[in-house]
């Protein structure tokens, strides 16, 4: 095991650099000059002098290889440079906001673990009937709705209508539940099917038929046998809403007025602050994929089927 885990870490290092390439391409390729972004934020008038200035400045007039072995070099040292808009250090900047992402993120996990569970295993115990269908039908319309137009929605119903909760801003729980809810919804529709098909698969396989025979009750094939069993692939799939989640907090975040490292990334890409950006994607990178390593981790200690050797499945 510990072999297996010194490889996937290992593994991290080219996956990292092939996404900071990625990055790097896709925001000097695009649209746009990184030297007049910086121009217009410093509020510089962009003549063809400061313009050239810039370029030097920021190590622009070089070709687009010595510009990114330069930015990785200094990356290495956790140096991403300085932001367009604020001038101070990118790393420091996102590390401050960061905190309050993953507040809101570890929320809107624990909300989707807490609600697909009861309602997952609910929905196959009465296949087919009514607690069956209202699950069905709220896992349709959870896997279908925008999380944007869901964030809207609960701002009109719960702020401007009811006024039960604060429409925006951070501080107390209640400032917290509907940017969760718009962030975890989708996860929580997915999860929720998951574990209904997971448990009629389960069900209906051989070791569960020959603990009936043995007399079990019902409760105990259902418990220790149907629902453990039905758990373990939905740890895999706890790694994707991480992913998802991130994704989704910077809708919410935006929506909500939550001062995250989401937020701060939209206002980046509106700004085109381009070290903000390149540093923004590679943390949330290296978050999503340390999490899909640990859940790797944890599905081969909890499947005894698995066996790793040297990182292979067998």
């Amino acid at each position: 095991m510990l072999k297996y885990i010194v490889k996937r870490l290992l593994l991290l290092i080219p996956i990292l650099l092939a996404v900071s390439v990625v990055v790097f391409l896709i925001l000097r390729l695009g649209e746009g000059d990184p030297a007049m972004s910086y121009l217009r934020l410093s509020n510089i008038p962009p003549t063809d002098e400061a313009l050239a200035v810039a370029r030097t400045a920021l190590g622009l007039d070089q070709p687009l290889p010595v510009q990114y072995a330069a930015w990785l070099g200094k990356a290495l040292t956790l140096d991403f440079g300085r932001s367009y808009v604020t001038g101070n250090p990118v790393l420091g900047e996102i590390l401050y906001y960061l905190p309050n992402t993953l507040k809101l993120a570890g929320f809107s996990l624990l909300l989707t673990l807490a609600i697909s569970l009861p309602l997952g295993i609910w929905s196959a115990l009465y296949k087919d009937r009514l607690p069956d269908h209202v699950t069905r039908v709220l896992a349709f319309t959870g896997v279908s709705m925008p999380s944007f137009w869901l964030g809207f929605l609960l701002v009109w119903l719960f702020s401007i209508h009811l006024k039960w909760l604060p429409p925006m801003g951070m501080g107390t729980m209640s400032h917290m539940l509907m940017p969760a809810v718009t962030m975890s919804l989708m996860s929580l529709a997915i999860n929720t099917r998951l574990i209904r098909g997971n448990m009629l698969d389960n069900m209906h396989a051989r070791y569960v038929l020959y603990a009936r025979a043995r007399g079990l009750p019902e409760r105990v094939v259902v418990g220790r046998h149907v629902l453990v069993n039905s758990l373990i692939p939905v740890i895999t799939a706890v790694g994707m809403h991480v992913g998802e989640l991130f994704g989704g907090a910077v809708v919410a975040e935006s929506i909500f007025s939550w001062p995250g490292v989401g937020r701060y990334a939209v206002s980046a890409i509106y700004n085109r602050d381009f070290p903000v950006m390149q540093c923004f994607i590679l943390i949330m990178t290296t978050i999503f994929v340390l999490m899909n390593l640990c859940v790797d981790i944890l599905y081969a200690w909890l499947d005894p089927r698995i066996r790793l050797e040297g990182g292979t499945r067998q």
